[in-house]
């Protein structure tokens, strides 16, 4: 019934509405892009001497063969013309044995002849060295990568992100961007991540470069001036470098969303100088997500996993206490931004930390390390409800939750993972919540970025109650399983579904009616629509009685076969009348023209 040829056929050459018309290129500097085009001249000067050298060999032994007397068979004096002798340098020089031509030589003209061959073998000998101390030059690799990275980008002809750092957070996203057949450029200064980058298992070749993100034209030689680049993402560990790119960004395309990261509240409102990037500071974020976490569980449970992306299984959902006193162990930067969340929820909080002063806060504040006992007995550990591991080492962290948990078992226990190797550890520790600053960033520009609609649902969670939440999930878990296998958005016109417009407009388009399998119309799609946007409003979770309007836009979260079997039921005629009304039509013009139907 179905034809994923055809559906496949349109989503490959179908027409594309979105594509960005070039603009602002004039803007960006393109003084990479000229060293880069150099490598060419920068062979010709390494190998100048040598050159020089051979020629200088060839020109004196064809003169010297056309100066030097030989005599033909009959014994009349002869001299060789500058053709033969060029002619016959030109075979000698490269293979040495065709002969003596055009007659046989004198012994002066062997023995000028012996010379050189001497001469330009010695002249090859240093030509074909320096060659090779040239292909060993770092700066001529980095020439030949820098050049091989942009004809790699401009040859780019879709949409694809420009990410400037490699780390963790660039893994994360790169691995969910591209789980999502969604391509992206890397300029990382670490020649490491960028070898790495070459041994991932990505199902496209992914360009990166050994660069400065802080000059702009390293920014251009990545992209930056590329019609198809669809965003900037400044995601190293160095806030001057992500507030450099942002800046570039801003000024160099102000019609490209930036999303760059941050520690510190004072570059953020640096950042937010320039134009209206998006700035992501995982401290921050991490307050929020525990302030929803505090209220509603659910909520929190649900917006975790569809940040998560492409493969992530479904969470446990927590049970924070919402009352009672905290602990919080480090007041460096996480502790100040966590500690006003706490605040804000009506949390009365302890703070322990070695060298932090009263001002600042209001709270009590006791001075030392919190996995030494009398700490923790000062702090009252035994009558608090949660506890809070913030410091910037992992070791501590884990000492402080061990020594905490001594304590008091029943404390809920957050904690501040720093380093991904500790990992293992943290998970063996078990703790209630933990903050990795890498995921809680990659998790947030992944919403932002995998589609806009993900991003609006996401805001409008933790207004619809954690019930609705939590039947959400068990209606997620129920028809998708517990793995998150894809979450895309569909548009209801002709470009993206041809088939269905005639339906839609007729009125009566039901959503439940699209989401049947095209092979079998009594079979319910295992897919979700988490929401539908209208005309700048949107409607969450909609029931099977929802009717579509030209120009909706579709959530929807499921299985990748659920998502093929839908695309075909939007661009096959045949398709889309068989799940509205159970009728079997012919899909080509042949056999409609047999049938009758045509």
């Amino acid at each position: 019934m179905s034809n994923p040829l055809l559906a496949f056929w349109f989503r490959l050459f179908g027409p594309d509405d979105d594509r960005t018309s070039p603009r602002m290129r004039s803007r960006v500097p393109v003084v990479s892009a000229a060293r880069a085009s150099a490598t060419i001249f920068l062979i010709l000067r390494r190998m100048r001497a040598p050159l020089i050298v051979l020629i200088t060999i060839f020109a004196i032994s064809v003169l010297g063969l056309t100066l030097v007397p030989g005599h033909t068979e009959d014994g009349q004096p002869w001299r060789m013309s500058i053709f033969d002798a060029f002619y016959f340098m030109s075979y000698t020089a490269s293979t040495i044995g065709f002969g003596e031509l055009p007659q046989t030589f004198s012994d002066a003209q062997r023995l000028w002849v012996t010379v050189s061959i001497y001469l330009t073998v010695i002249g090859w000998a240093y030509a074909i060295g320096s060659l090779l101390a040239l292909v060993q030059d770092r700066a001529f690799r980095q020439a030949l990568a820098l050049q091989h990275f942009m004809r790699t980008v401009s040859r780019l002809r879709e949409p694809f992100l420009l990410i400037a750092g490699y780390g963790r957070t660039g893994e994360l996203l790169g691995e969910s961007f591209d789980a999502l057949g969604k391509r992206f450029v890397v300029l990382d200064a670490d020649e490491d991540r960028i070898e790495a980058l070459e041994l991932a298992a990505y199902h496209a070749d992914v360009p990166g470069l050994v660069a400065d993100a802080r000059d702009p034209g390293h920014l251009a030689v990545a992209g930056l001036a590329n019609p198809h680049c669809e965003a900037v993402l400044a995601l190293t560990d160095d806030d001057e470098v992500n507030l450099a790119v942002a800046m570039a960004a801003a000024l160099l395309r102000p019609d490209l969303p930036v999303i760059a990261r941050t520690m510190s509240p004072a570059v953020a409102e640096r950042m937010a100088a320039f134009g209206t990037p998006t700035v992501v500071n995982p401290f921050d974020r991490f307050g929020d997500h525990l302030r929803i976490a505090l209220r509603a569980p659910a909520s929190y449970q649900l917006m975790t996993w569809l940040e998560s992306g492409p493969g992530a299984e479904v969470p446990a959902r927590g049970d924070p206490p919402g009352e009672g006193r905290w602990v919080v162990c480090g007041y460096g930067r996480f502790g100040r931004e966590l500690i006003p969340d706490l605040h804000a929820e009506g949390i009365d909080v302890t703070v322990v930390d070695p060298v932090a002063d009263q001002a600042g806060h209001g709270s009590g504040i006791v001075r030392g390390h919190g996995f030494e006992p009398e700490v923790l007995q000062q702090a009252n550990v035994a009558d608090a409800v949660g506890f809070v591991a913030g410091t910037d080492n992992d070791t501590t962290n884990l000492s402080l939750v061990a020594a905490a948990r001594r304590v008091n078992p029943g404390l809920f226990v957050a904690a501040r993972q720093n380093r991904p190797s500790s990992a293992p550890l943290f998970a063996a520790m078990n703790v209630d919540s933990l903050l990795v600053p890498t995921e809680v960033l990659a998790h947030e520009v992944f919403a932002q970025l995998s589609t806009p609609l993900l991003w609006r649902f996401l805001q409008e969670v933790p207004a619809r109650g954690d019930q609705w939440a939590a039947r959400l999930v068990d209606c997620m878990t129920r028809r998708c399983g517990r793995h998150l296998d894809a979450l895309w958005k569909v548009r209801m016109s002709r470009a993206d579904a041809p088939a269905l417009v005639p339906w839609i407009d007729s009125g009566g388009a039901r959503l439940g009616d699209l989401l049947r399998d095209p092979d079998d119309r009594d079979v319910q799609l295992p897919v979700v629509v988490l929401m539908v946007a209208r005309d700048g409003e949107c409607v969450l979770t909609p029931d099977d009685d929802f009717v579509l309007a030209p120009g909706d836009e579709l959530l929807l979260c499921g299985r990748h076969a659920a998502r093929r079997a839908l695309d075909t039921t939007m661009v096959v005629e045949a398709a889309r009348e068989y799940v509205v009304s159970g009728r079997h039509v012919p899909v080509s013009w042949i056999w409609r023209r047999f049938s009758g139907a045509a």
